[in-house]
């Protein structure tokens, strides 16, 4: 898998991972499917970090996001 992709998809899980969390705790359930996105998020970032030579800065992400969703769109 391309790293910058697995950034891309780690980075939206683990945003959509955030309201599945509050809402389990909220509720005073068990977080399960909010956490095992959660742990599938952080080790796809973990993953393409480690892939790429020099790893990510804040300042690439935009770039990044967009050169993914034009080689896939």
């Amino acid at each position: 898998m391309d790293p910058d992709l697995s950034l891309i998809v780690g980075l939206g899980l683990g945003v959509l991972s955030v309201p599945a969390l509050l809402s389990s705790i909220s509720d005073a359930r068990a977080p399960r499917s909010g956490g095992v996105v959660l742990l599938l998020a952080v080790a796809l970032i973990v993953y393409a970090m480690l892939e790429k030579p020099g790893g990510y800065t804040l300042d690439e992400l935009p770039n990044v996001l967009s050169t993914v969703v034009k080689r896939y769109l």
